[in-house]
C-alpha cells in the first residue's frame, strides 16, 4: 500500500482509506461479521486512515467502527469523525461542537480522534445549514483548537463543500489541517481549469491553495456517489442516490455522463469504470488518502485491487479530460 505525507501534519496515511459512510452502508447496515472482515483485510493491506461521523447511521458507524478496532487493535489506526452544528444551534457552537465530540468518542471507545472535520458547508455569507467564513474561522476554529489543547483532537478539519471563495479563505487561514476535498472524473477542478460551460461548480484549482497552506486532502465522492460505477442499480443496504456534490444537479445526469466515460474500459486505460475513477484520483499529488464507498466486502476488495494498480498513465489522465470536454456546453 502506498503511503503519502498528510499535508504538514507528519501524519503518513495509506493512499486507499477505509470509509465508513452511509452511502454504501457497509459500517451502518452491514452485518459484524462483514464489517470485521473488510476491516480486518484493510489492516492486513496496510491502511491505516479510517473515516466516519455521526450522521452516518445516527451514530452507528462510528459505534460499530469502535467495536472492531477495539477487537482487532491495530497498532497505527488514524481515526477521523465529524460534526455538523445544526442551524438551530448556530448560536452556540462551542458547546455542540464539544458535546458532539464527546459522544463520538463515547461510542468509538477512544479517548481523542486524529482528525476532526467540520461537516457544514461553508459559504461566504452563511444562511440556511452553511456556516459563513467569519462563523468558520472565529467560532468553529476556537472551539477546534479548544478540544485539541485538551487532548481530545490532534488536528481540525473542514469538508470542503460550499462556496469556493469561502473555502479558499478557510483553507488559506491555516486553522485547519485537514480538507475533505470532492475530486473525480465528473468535476476535476479541485486539481486544474475548468473549460467555459463546463457543468460543475468549479472549484478553482483547490488543491493549490490545500498544498501552500500544507492542509492535507481526503479525497471524497470519488465514485460521485456510485454514479462512475455506470451502474443504476444500488446494493440492497446502500442509501438511495444522495445529492451530487459539485457535479451535476441530479444522480441521474451525473449516472448518465459516467457512462460516457466507459472509452476508458473499451481502450484498455482500465478493467472497469469504478478502477478507473478510483486510479483517477490518486493519480493528483496532492491527494492524500481517498474514500470510497462500500455496500460490502467484495467492493471494498475491488477498490484495493484499483489502487494496488496505481494511479492512471498520462494517456489515460489525457483520455479522461479528452472525453469530458463533450459535458461542456450541458446544463447541470
Amino acid at each position: 500500500m502506498e503511503m503519502r505525507a498528510f499535508g504538514r501534519t507528519g501524519l503518513t496515511v495509506s493512499v486507499l482509506g477505509f470509509g465508513c459512510g452511509a452511502v454504501g452502508g457497509l459500517m451502518v447496515r452491514g452485518s459484524s461479521a462483514d464489517q470485521e472482515r473488510a476491516i480486518g483485510q484493510a489492516i492486513d493491506a496496510g491502511i491505516n486512515y479510517f473515516d466516519t461521523a455521526v450522521q452516518y447511521g445516527d451514530g452507528l458507524s462510528e459505534t460499530h467502527l469502535g467495536q472492531v478496532l477495539a477487537k482487532l487493535k491495530p497498532a497505527n489506526a488514524i481515526v477521523g469523525t465529524k460534526v455538523r452544528v445544526p442551524s438551530s444551534a448556530f448560536g452556540r457552537i462551542r458547546d455542540v461542537v464539544t458535546q458532539s465530540l464527546d459522544a463520538s468518542l463515547q461510542r468509538l471507545g477512544m479517548d481523542h480522534v486524529a482528525i476532526f472535520h467540520l461537516h457544514n458547508p461553508i459559504t461566504v455569507n452563511g444562511g440556511g445549514e452553511s456556516l459563513s467564513v467569519a462563523q468558520v474561522l472565529h467560532e468553529v476554529a476556537p472551539a477546534f483548537e479548544a478540544l485539541r489543547a485538551a487532548g481530545k483532537i490532534r488536528f481540525p478539519g473542514i469538508t470542503a463543500i460550499g462556496d469556493t471563495d469561502a473555502l479558499h479563505a478557510v483553507v488559506d487561514s491555516g486553522a485547519f489541517q485537514s480538507a475533505q476535498v470532492s475530486y473525480n472524473m465528473l468535476n476535476p477542478s479541485a486539481a486544474r481549469p475548468l473549460p467555459a460551460d463546463y457543468p460543475a461548480q468549479d472549484y478553482g484549482r483547490l488543491f493549490d491553495h490545500t498544498v501552500a497552506a500544507g492542509v492535507g486532502v481526503v479525497g471524497i465522492r470519488v465514485l460521485a456517489a456510485g454514479a462512475l460505477t455506470g451502474v443504476a442499480e444500488r446494493h440492497p443496504i446502500a442509501s438511495p442516490p444522495p445529492e451530487p456534490i459539485g457535479s451535476a444537479l441530479s444522480y441521474g445526469t451525473d449516472l448518465e455522463r459516467a457512462r460516457r466515460l466507459m472509452p476508458l474500459v473499451t481502450e484498455g486505460f482500465a478493467s472497469s469504470l469504478a478502477e478507473a475513477a478510483t486510479r483517477y484520483a490518486i493519480s493528483h499529488p496532492a491527494m492524500g488518502t481517498i474514500l470510497v464507498g462500500m455496500a460490502t466486502v467484495e467492493e471494498f476488495e475491488a477498490s484495493l485491487a484499483a489502487v494496488l494498480k496505481g494511479p492512471l498513465s498520462a494517456e489515460a489522465l489525457a483520455r479522461v479530460e479528452s472525453l469530458s470536454k463533450g459535458f461542456v456546453g450541458e446544463g447541470r
